[in-house]
């Protein structure tokens, strides 16, 4: 299936950004140059996830199993550019199917475990996807059971396969000439992701090989990713966040892809210990949670080199942290699953505390960077006008190799995002900060405006990460009569910690915080919600919140 114009790949592929080689390409040339070395490491809690002893797969037995996967398809009538939908947890089936479905010519599109009936009917229905391969039961749901509800609905869902049928399969034979007789151009999608849909339906991403190709020399060149290292995938394997940063640089480049499920502190350094981690990537909380660990002296990090960050803007205070303990470099990276990203590495950003805030404005005229071939401007929502001005706020338009050519199937989706120039509009607002580098601002929709003056609640929260009580917390606005909204912050304390709000405003008070950003009140709670991609979902706060005051307001 291939979505992107004539006029585009020309233009690419001229420019020397795109070419012909695929991801199969890429693996398979992994396959023959490091067959016995280990692919693909278990979670050591894959038992308590889905009942199966954790297993360590060698290139060259994961390239049987996802060709015999592969032919399984092909038997069961699965046809090029077909959709599979997956949902699994982070084991190494999850990541073999990536290649088993390319493979076998299909298209895959993976979805959250989390996601439920809505985002599955609306998916399925959307993509007419052929096949749904999913786990009987995790964490007290069962999904195949909820496929088979809704597969009376789905006339071209064909198939719903459990992970011990999936495992069947790795095991059966190779038809290797129908294999090699489904061509996968470079500009073939494949994968089709899918934003969080938090607020509405989700949308589809499709990018192609050659989309990810360039996504991946991205982070090569301007994150220090070394060919062959060891990375530890903490975030779900079913969008940017891990597959950008990790699993497609590890197809593109080799080494040992370490997964982990769920998110948890201790199986996590213990896994970077044991496995002689390289490379991952850590949302912003992930990095404070590591870093006010009670025992983290006693954990041997002298292999990591570098630690990426997403999802989130960095705090400074875990940045620095991280380069003083260990000689860790932490990557600043901001990206979407419509692929666009920016990254504020060493190479570009070698000021530790500078990288914390900035990004290389990286398209932006007559500057030279790291990497090239992507064009940007920020544009004033309100005028949709160029801003210029250092101080200057507004939305970050892209255009580049990486970017998806449109939304899957909603072709009135894409005509609202993109302009008339091929320009994708993120809809996350950036800053001039100098000349030379933008910092992210915030989502357009965030930004808390009290009495006139922006205030944005990621700088709240990065500063109010520093304080010694705080584990985590959220920034959200809150109505108010006068000033139109106040900031109210959620808290996550310390184990064994209290914490008020003149004690956190006085701690922001001493970093310089502008007094009208200072929050006017505080909500103790035990967990920030967040989606699967560690984003916080600031609609469910702001919908606690209101109530609360509703509640306040009737007593």
């Amino acid at each position: 299936m291939i979505l992107t114009s004539r006029e585009k790949i020309s233009e690419y592929t001229g420019k020397g950004y795109w070419g012909t080689k695929t991801l199969l390409d890429a693996f398979k040339e992994q396959v023959q140059k490091n067959p016995d070395r280990v692919a693909l490491v278990d979670p050591p809690n894959k038992e308590q996830l889905v009942g199966l002893p954790p297993e360590r797969i060698s290139y060259r037995e994961l390239d049987r199993a996802a060709g015999a996967v592969a032919s399984a398809l092909v038997e069961m009538g699965i046809q090029k550019d077909d959709v599979v939908m997956v949902q699994l947890p982070n084991t190494w089936e999850l990541a073999m199917l990536y290649i088993a479905i390319t493979r076998a010519g299909a298209i895959i599109s993976p979805l959250p475990v989390q996601w439920r009936v809505r985002e599955f009917s609306y998916i399925a229905g959307l993509t007419g996807a052929k096949a749904y391969i999913s786990i009987d039961e995790f964490k007290g749901f069962k999904h195949l059971q909820m496929a088979g509800e809704q597969k009376p609905g789905l006339p071209h869902l064909k198939h719903l396969i459990n992970l011990s049928r999936l495992r069947e399969m790795t095991k059966g034979e190779i038809a290797q000439d129908k294999l090699e007789a489904i061509k996968i151009d470079a500009n073939d999608i494949f994968t089709v992701c899918w934003t969080s849909g938090t607020e509405a339906e989700p949308k589809g991403c499709p990018l192609s090989h050659n989309n990810w190709f360039f996504q991946a020399g991205l982070l090569r060149k301007a994150s220090g990713f070394r060919e062959g290292d060891t990375q530890l995938c903490l975030a779900p394997l079913v969008n940017m966040t891990a597959l950008g940063v990790q699993y497609v640089p590890w197809l593109a480049f080799g080494g040992t892809f370490v997964l982990h499920h769920p998110l948890d502190v201790e199986i996590c350094l213990r896994q970077f210990v044991d496995e002689k981690v390289n490379f991952s990537i850590f949302a912003p909380a992930m990095m404070n949670m590591i870093l006010k660990h009670p025992r983290i002296d006693d954990f041997d990090l002298s292999s990591v080199r570098t630690i990426t960050s997403g999802s989130a803007p960095l705090s400074g205070w875990a940045v620095r942290e991280f380069k003083r303990r260990w000689g860790i470099e932490v990557v600043n990276i901001w990206g979407q699953n419509e692929g666009t990203a920016l990254l504020s590495g060493p190479l570009d950003v070698p000021d530790v505390e500078k990288r914390a805030e900035v990004f290389p404005y990286w398209g932006k005229p007559g500057l030279n960077w790291s990497v090239k071939g992507m064009e940007t401007k920020i544009i004033d929502p309100d005028s949709g006008q160029p801003v210029t001005e250092v101080g200057g706020v507004g939305e970050l338009a892209y255009r580049g190799p990486n970017v998806m050519s449109g939304y899957y199937k909603r072709p009135d989706l894409t005509q609202k995002a993109f302009d008339d120039e091929g320009f994708f509009y993120t809809g996350d607002l950036f800053m001039i900060k100098e000349e030379n580098f933008i910092g992210y601002f915030e989502r357009k929709k965030d930004i808390i405006i009290r009495g006139g003056f922006n205030i944005s609640a990621q700088e709240v929260e990065n500063v109010l990460l520093g304080h010694p009580k705080v584990l985590d917390v959220a920034a959200v606005a809150m109505p108010d009569e006068v000033m139109g909204e106040r900031a109210c912050v959620f808290v996550v304390p310390r184990p064994g910690e209290t914490v008020n709000l003149k004690e956190l405003t006085a701690f922001m008070e001493e970093k310089g915080v502008a007094v009208y950003k200072l929050p006017e009140r505080l909500e103790i709670t035990d967990q920030i919600p967040r989606n699967p991609v560690g984003k916080i979902l600031k609609s469910v706060l702001r919908e606690k919140i209101n109530n609360i005051l509703r509640a306040e307001n009737v007593r």
